[in-house]
């Protein structure tokens, strides 16, 4: 009878861990472009070379921002940069180039980018930074251990993304900075929200966000102009 009921009880704890939901949701974009939408139209086509870096750090962990590889990128990100680059009305042909910490022992592929960046009218180098707490964490997992996800805990992200564009002569003619927060909840009822709120759509449309922002200034001050 006891083996029963202790059966009972790791069912039904099972059963709770198993209906354990989630839900995301995401801040406005901060340092979001104020100007209005004017397009470039007229200008002469250019050519620009991006270079994009992904990096993460835990907050109280990690010592230094480390470099994501090529399958730690976001998914999708190819097609949001597509998406994106409507934006830019004047741009014609274009090349791009994601740093890993593997150049470092790789000098052909830094040799390659240097080279690129001489070929084309302009650089953009653009800088993905995702940061989260190893505290909080740390104490939050416990928290949702313990209370077999009862109490609703939140697991936050912090993202940056910083731009400089460069002319031809690599003189630095402009800088740019977003900052967004993506709060995760983890509580058992949160299931039935959790369709509408998962956390991969919150964080690519952080990235849309930050992508087309970034852009819409860029063709709004006609940085991109010969």
């Amino acid at each position: 009878m006891k083996r029963l009921l202790r059966l009972g009880h790791l069912c039904v704890i099972v059963s709770v861990l198993f209906l354990t939901g989630c839900a995301s949701f995401r801040s406005g974009i901060e340092g979001a472009y104020q100007g209005g939408g004017q397009k470039n139209f007229g200008a002469a086509p250019v050519s620009v070379f991006f270079i994009f870096s992904h990096v993460r750090q835990i907050k109280g962990y990690d010592a230094v921002p480390k470099l994501n590889n090529k399958y730690q990128i976001l998914s999708g990100f190819d097609d949001i940069f597509i998406d994106s680059i409507t934006e830019l009305s004047n741009l014609g042909g274009y090349a791009t180039y994601t740093e890993f910490a593997s150049d470092v022992s790789a000098p052909e592929r830094r040799a390659k980018r240097d080279s690129m960046m001489a070929l084309y009218d302009y650089t953009i180098k653009i800088r993905f930074k995702t940061e989260t707490s190893f505290s909080r964490y740390f104490l939050g997992t416990l928290a949702s251990t313990f209370s077999a996800t009862v109490l609703p805990v939140r697991y936050s992200q912090h993202y940056t993304m910083e731009a400089q564009v460069y002319d031809s002569d690599q003189r630095l003619i402009a800088t740019y900075k977003r900052q967004a927060r993506l709060g995760k909840w983890v509580e058992t009822l949160l299931i039935f929200v959790y369709p509408f709120h998962p956390e991969a759509r919150k964080r690519e449309e952080i990235y849309v966000g930050f992508m087309h922002d970034l852009f819409r200034q860029i063709e709004s001050e006609q940085v991109l102009r010969i």
